[in-house]
């Protein structure tokens, strides 16, 4: 295999959850060296549930390339330990609750006094600062306060995103930070201080329906599986099931008129002739579309948008993404080890010409403990 681009990195994260370990998972991915520092009872995400060979789906899914080590970080010898691995890292990772890394000795400024070259990272909550500093953070709770439940269900009902988004945009922020700041080192030599807070990260997704409100003088609705602000653009039930599709502009909205509903008038009714006009009178335009589809099997129907350019899709559950043809055909599917078994997992969403993502197994707890410490000259 050739180089990984972060092949002689090395990363002390002192992680939980979601956000810390996503962003080092995707660093062992590219060749990081990342060694995950577990309490006794470890990360607790191992015990979220245990659908994969009896091993947790979200710790299977953060984990994999990674060395644990367990310490107990209320024993000098484990708080010597950890700084030891710290002082020699090029990455330190931290997502404890706030102040907690302060009481450990391991502040930013305290850490980079050790170690100046060291790219130290928090991921919180709420961030430094301010009445929420220290207040509690879950993802649902984070979509709560960035207005994402307002702008996602139904109008009577709002609903959360079924993933751990705020989570997620915490660590991909994280992950692509430590890219910049190793960039930023090879050129000034220096460390750098990161952090990232998830109503931060979550906050800038939400960017577009804050613009929309803001000078636009109204809040975007609830709309459930429909485009809050683009009509056609949503699922339309066929005779025997149902498509999504989008009209994305005016050249799209003609040719689905002609290919799709066999009828060219209804580009040019005084309702419809605009992407404004068409979501003011969504009502009556979904009418005149189902009249069609209604007739039309879920397999014709997308027939007739491939035909006329239309983007569209199919909705599936998880068995029918596991089977997904493009994922197939593109050969995406990669078997990772687990203490459970081998599973399926899919590669990094980025592929590049010189290098494959580094994809190795998910650690048991505490498996690389006398590994690392021997290592260290700890033990």
């Amino acid at each position: 295999m050739s180089r990984l681009p972060l092949e002689g990195i090395t990363v002390v994260s002192l992680e939980q959850a979601v956000a810390a370990p996503f962003a080092s998972r995707q660093l062992a991915d590219l060749g990081a060296r990342v060694i995950k520092i577990e309490r006794d009872a470890g990360d607790f995400a191992r015990a979220y549930d245990t659908k994969v060979k009896g091993e947790a789906s979200y710790f299977v899914w953060l984990n994999r390339g990674k060395e644990s080590i367990q310490l107990d970080l209320k024993t000098e010898e484990g708080m010597h330990a950890l700084k030891t691995l710290v002082s020699g890292a090029d990455v330190f990772i931290q997502n404890l609750a706030p102040g907690a890394i302060d009481r450990l000795g391991l502040s930013a400024e305290q850490a980079l006094e050790m170690n100046p070259r060291l790219i130290h990272v928090s991921i919180s909550g709420y961030g430094r600062g301010g009445s929420y500093e220290n207040k509690k953070a879950y993802d649902l709770l984070i979509q709560c306060e960035t207005g994402l439940l307002s702008v996602t269900g139904t109008p009577e009902t709002p609903s959360k995103v079924g993933i751990s988004v705020a989570d997620i945009a915490a660590g991909m922020y994280a992950y692509t930070g430590v890219l910049a700041s190793l960039i930023q080192r090879g050129v000034t030599g220096r460390g750098d201080i990161l952090e990232v807070s998830m109503l931060e990260a979550l906050g800038e997704w939400m960017s577009q329906p804050y613009l929309y409100a803001e000078y636009g003088g109204i809040q975007q609705p609830r709309t459930g599986a429909e485009h809050a602000t683009i009509a056609p653009y949503g699922p339309f039930n066929t005779a025997d099931g149902t498509v999504f599709f989008a009209i994305q502009n005016e050249r799209e909205w003609v040719k689905f008129c002609a290919g799709v509903l066999g009828d060219e008038a209804v580009a040019t009714d005084e309702r419809f002739v605009t992407g404004s006009l068409r979501l003011h009178n969504r009502v009556e335009l979904h009418a005149r579309i189902d009249e069609v589809f209604s007739t039309l099997t879920t397999d014709a129907a997308l027939d007739r948008l491939d035909d006329a350019g239309i983007a569209n899709a199919q909705l599936r559950d998880m068995k029918h993404f596991s089977a997904h043809p493009q994922l197939a055909a593109r050969k995406r599917w990669r078997e990772v080890a687990t203490p459970g078994g081998d599973v399926r997992s899919l590669l990094p969403p980025v592929t590049a010409r010189s290098f494959t993502p580094r994809m190795d197994a998910v650690p048991r707890l505490g498996e690389h403990t006398t590994s690392v410490l021997k290592e260290f000259g700890l033990i």
